[in-house]
């Protein structure tokens, strides 16, 4: 009796072949999947500190807009209370 994959025209071996280069393949493009989840995973919450920062500099900078109008609003004040006087 002759072994099964010595048959002539059998081509279990490249099945085999065939076969593990499809599960490297699967392997290997489910690693590249968690990297790039992994990647905009963090891209997202370096974004999301971009904006908070963003915020706060809108923030600072309304109030010190605010301060700068009430100055301005006072000094247009004063000469008229000092032309009444």
């Amino acid at each position: 009796m002759m072994k099964r994959d010595t048959l002539p025209g059998s081509n279990c071996g490249a099945r085999v072949a065939i076969h593990a280069l499809a599960a490297l393949a699967v392997v290997t493009l489910a690693g590249c999947g968690v990297e790039t989840a992994t990647t905009a995973a963090t891209g997202a919450a370096i974004k999301a500190k971009e904006v908070e920062a963003a915020k706060k500099t809108q923030d600072q900078t309304r109030q010190k807009i605010d301060q700068a109008m009430d100055q301005m609003q006072q000094r247009a004040q004063q000469p008229g209370d000092a032309a009444q006087r």
